[in-house]
């Protein structure tokens, strides 16, 4: 089978086409015949070797957590109420030893599947899981009562986008930041309010909400000065630790915010909060954003662009 994989790190020219044997499902397990994958930032820190997936021997290292296609193998006992043909979405945790989404199968327990949102494409329903369920194990962790005050930063961003839609369909007021040319965008989101993105981000959140909002989705990798965005008692969650993290803890702990780590592996074969964010997806309280497609002898030019920053939505490699 093709896979798009690496045998050295780099930057996006290391990326190549790299044959592989067709997997089988297992018992218990799923194949899918992958008709999409999604390019995330953390593929092109798998890219460059500064994540936890690393290069053993001659092995190729591939990248991808989210793929969609169809199912077209199922092992015995696989208890996923999948079928063959059924369009499926899946997130692929790609330290595993077969590595992950960017190939035309992947082969996983069934819990880790679930059928794509009725009506996508299957680029669409690529863009869904990993970056949904980063910002739903987010907002779950924070335990928030409906109608909180939720701040979110990087809320043009596929994780913060999501994170506005998943805060607002649970009931919350949400206020976000963005550029001045993402301000429409994020309100059509369904914010209720917007700052402008930049280094005052806590003082303008401040502006809206007077006493601090109740908790912040940190998905701009903001840190520390957006603790002053935050009521004491309140809560700030963040999908990455930062340089400074201990600077980062101990100014949290002086304001009396509670540091929440939203790691989104802590979902892995969570079949009913995938599920959970398909069924909203298919309501529309959540935008499935396609940026781009690619073939998979194009990746290096979308690993570029998305090096190069700016890019609204996800974009996608074709298979």
């Amino acid at each position: 089978m093709k896979t798009v994989g690496l045998l050295q790190y780099g930057g996006p020219e290391v990326l190549r086409i790299i044959e592989r044997p067709t997997p089988h499902a297992g018992e218990g397990e799923v194949r899918i015949r992958v008709r999409a994958a999604a390019v995330n930032p953390v593929d092109t820190l798998i890219v460059a070797g500064t994540s936890l997936v690393r290069l053993s021997g001659p092995n190729p290292v591939i990248p991808g957590l989210d793929v969609a296609g169809t199912v077209d193998e199922i092992g015995s006992g696989a208890n996923s109420g999948l079928a063959l043909g059924d369009r499926v979405m899946a997130m692929v945790n790609p330290t595993r030893p077969e590595g992950g989404g960017y190939a035309q199968w992947v082969v996983l327990p069934a819990s880790w599947v679930v059928r794509a949102p009725a009506g996508s494409t299957h680029a669409e329903a690529a863009t869904l899981p990993m970056n949904g369920l980063t910002a739903l194990h987010a907002l779950d962790q924070l335990h928030l009562p409906p109608g909180s005050t939720l701040a979110v930063t990087g809320a043009a961003g596929a994780v913060g986008g999501y994170a506005v839609q998943l805060a607002k369909a649970a009931g919350h007021r949400v206020l976000a930041d963005a550029a001045p040319h993402d301000t429409d965008l994020v309100a059509a989101l369904g914010a209720d309010e917007v700052v402008t993105r930049g280094p005052d981000v806590a003082e303008l959140f401040r502006v809206l909400a007077p006493g601090g909002v109740d908790a912040a989705i940190d998905a701009a990798v903001v840190g520390t000065p957006l603790t002053g965005a935050i009521r004491p008692g309140g809560a700030l969650a963040y999908v990455r630790e930062l340089p400074d993290q201990q600077a980062f803890a101990k100014t949290a702990g002086q304001l009396g915010i509670t540091l929440v780590p939203a790691f989104v592996h802590a979902y892995d074969g969570r079949r009913d909060k995938l599920d959970y964010l398909r069924r909203l997806a298919e309501m529309g309280a959540l935008t499935l954003r396609v940026a781009a497609l690619f073939p998979p002898e194009r990746t290096s030019r979308a690993h570029r662009l998305l090096a190069a920053g700016g890019v609204r939505g996800r974009l996608v490699i074709e298979f």
